[in-house]
């Protein structure tokens, strides 16, 4: 048993590193393509960048380790495979549930962060990229991780979702995570200024979070942000050719 457990746990790290490397590979490669040059001089940062990440890829990866183990050996979760386990309607809306979730989680745990009591100790590591890369996405200190990577896990032990909606839930997390922190906006500039852009977080919002630190806290959605008065809007990329 205990053998098991810790062979899903070194797969699901084995997994999310992967994941980590190709994600932010990819948009590092599509901003290279896209806004040659805006990485100049950061080779330095982008090693920190990943070496914080692949030790964060561990920590998120033994709460997930356990999950797998549970759900395929022991069937303690909540994820399901048979589609007709609940009401399709449900499929979609346990996608919105769980965003939503550990939007409302990363938010007020990301401004307790800001704290000066907690920020040195634990969210400094993420801010000393300046500007951030497409490779800071999981560039966390071990203690900020944990605060990461104990939400899904918790989550399907409560609330139920198919296999394939966990795995639309966790490309959520990781291009968002990636393309939020890659210096440039990569989604075009009448779905970020439209209305779609006042609830949802793209990497402009999430821009002047890395330059002002005390506001926009979000991850997925603006909600948070807007109720607490803490929203201050879009930033500026400066050097960036703009999307149309």
């Amino acid at each position: 048993m205990v053998l098991s457990a810790l062979l899903a746990a070194l797969t699901m790290t084995a997994i999310v590193a992967v994941r980590y490397l190709v994600a932010s590979a990819g948009f590092a490669w599509a901003t290279r393509v896209k806004q040659p040059g805006l990485y100049a001089g950061q080779s330095r940062q982008i090693a920190r960048e990943i070496g914080w990440s692949l030790a964060s890829a561990a920590i998120y990866g033994l709460p997930a380790g356990v999950v797998a183990w549970g759900w395929h050996d022991h069937g303690w979760t909540r994820i399901y495979g048979d589609a007709d386990a609940y009401p399709l309607w449900w499929m979609p809306l346990s996608v919105l549930a769980y965003l939503l979730i550990h939007d409302a989680w990363f938010y007020w745990t990301h401004r307790a962060m800001h704290d000066p009591r907690l920020f040195k100790r634990m969210h400094a590591v993420h801010h000393a990229s300046r500007p951030p890369t497409a490779w800071a996405a999981m560039s966390f200190h071990p203690w900020e991780a944990l605060t990461g990577a104990i939400v899904v896990p918790a989550l399907v032990f409560v609330v139920p979702i198919h296999i394939a909606m966990l795995g639309v839930v966790l490309t959520v997390m990781t291009v968002m995570g990636v393309t939020n922190h890659m210096g440039w906006e990569l989604f075009p500039r009448w779905m970020v200024h439209g209305p779609a852009g006042r609830w949802l977080i793209t990497a402009s919002h999430h821009q002047r979070h890395h330059t002002h630190y005390r506001c926009n806290y979000g991850l997925y959605f603006r909600l948070w942000d807007r109720l607490c008065g803490t929203d201050q809007g879009l930033g500026q990329f400066r050097g960036v050719k703009a999307n149309k």
